[in-house]
């Protein structure tokens, strides 16, 4: 059986206040054609369909029609709800739509019951495992400890006892969104870390023929039969070296895998750069980079004079600005609250412009501060005599 395994859709995110929904479309044409082109019997995604719980409405019609296009190639799709999805929105009429072979898995007390498909070899069966935020699934699962070891661990637990009662040889492929130890984060994955320690050891998983994970950003391999597909699209710039991909898995008769890594469309490339302003500007070695979008952090020790307008001039696509003034060696890293104890109202003023700012404000905004504090206080003597 021929699946194609993707995860962390997050329709409806932007990119540092850029729209990302034409790109997200662009990615669902690409996925469908995939699904064309290359034969593929089912498709798995493994939650984080939507950036949020109430999901704007443009993503929701992305969606509605991503799923219209793929019952109308009547390929199957398994599909869980993850940390960022409203699990019981995701999975409104899941039982009218799984009539379409659209096969929404939100609900924790369905981890044991499978989607069962087949092709000439028998019967595989898939069995979805949302995301267990393990305050609200202990009572489900009959934990005595609200983590996400043994919460994942008793869902597997029901996969496994149901495998048990299947005919002899029928695969099984589980869809889970999780935190598998060994995965390497990102900036962009939201931390679900609420509901104690966060990372399962993969061996959670040990006695299927399949993992499809979800959560972290990055095309991963654990292992041979688990393994991250990644989000679609970078949504942070930490994931400026992410090759973004699908996973294109054949299973064998005999449970034996192969798998393919099937590239997604680059709406823009990313890039971080680094140094003082005027370095930035000059450097030819950048000119590639005029394209990409760009995070730009800044090392001058004073912040120079409007440096997103003079970066931009030169890098059409700037998104974030970050400033990391240079110390010098052996500098002690000094905190903003040490710094304010014991100080004047204005002598916090003044250190407040020279922790933005990286030097302290001149004589002539000295005296624009200190008037703003004089008028405060004359405006609190008159309203004491007032009462």
């Amino acid at each position: 059986m021929k699946l194609l395994h993707t995860s962390d859709w997050h329709l409806g995110r932007a990119f540092h206040r850029v729209n990302l929904l034409d790109a997200q479309a662009a990615f669902i044409d690409h996925l469908v054609a995939v699904v064309r082109e290359e034969r593929v019997d089912a498709v798995a995604v493994a939650g984080d369909v939507y950036d949020r719980a109430v999901p704007p409405l443009a993503a929701v019609e992305l969606f509605d029609a991503a799923l219209h296009r793929l019952a109308d190639l009547k390929v199957p799709v398994v599909m869980i709800s993850g940390n960022h999805d409203s699990a019981r929105r995701l999975g409104v009429g899941a039982g009218l739509i799984g009539k379409a072979g659209i096969h929404l898995r939100t609900a924790p007390a369905e981890c044991g019951t499978p989607v069962v498909l087949s092709d000439e070899h028998g019967d595989v069966a898939f069995y979805g495992l949302p995301y267990l935020e393990p305050a609200l699934v202990k009572d489900e699962f009959k934990v005595d400890k609200p983590a996400h070891e043994p919460v994942l661990a008793a869902a597997m637990d029901r996969v496994r006892a149901d495998l048990a009662v299947r005919e002899a040889g029928t695969r099984s492929v589980v869809l889970a969104h999780a935190f598998v130890t060994g995965g390497e984060p990102s900036d962009s994955e939201r931390d679900i870390a609420v509901g104690g320690v966060q990372s399962v050891p993969a061996a959670v998983f040990d006695g299927v023929d399949y993992v499809a994970l979800g959560h972290l950003h990055g095309c991963q391999t654990l292992t041979e039969r688990v393994r991250y597909s990644g989000s679609p699209l970078a949504y942070s710039f930490s994931e400026q070296h992410h090759r973004k991909t699908m996973w294109l898995v054949d299973i064998g008769p005999r449970g034996e895998l192969s798998a393919e890594r099937i590239d997604c469309p680059v709406p823009r490339p990313l890039a971080r750069i680094e140094g003082r302003l005027d370095d930035l500007l000059a450097d030819p070695a950048l000119e590639k980079l005029t394209g990409h979008w760009v995070e730009a952090i800044l090392t001058d020790p004073v912040r120079p004079q409007e440096p997103m307008a003079q970066l931009a001039e030169r890098f059409e696509h700037i998104l974030s600005l970050v400033f990391a003034p240079e110390r010098a060696p052996g500098e002690p890293q000094v905190s903003y609250a040490q710094r304010l104890k014991d100080r004047s109202d204005e002598e916090i003023a003044e250190d407040f412009v020279a922790h933005v700012r990286g030097a302290g404000p001149d004589p002539a905004e000295q005296a624009v501060l200190q008037g703003a504090f004089d008028a405060v206080r004359v405006d609190d003597q008159l309203r004491e005599v007032a009462r």
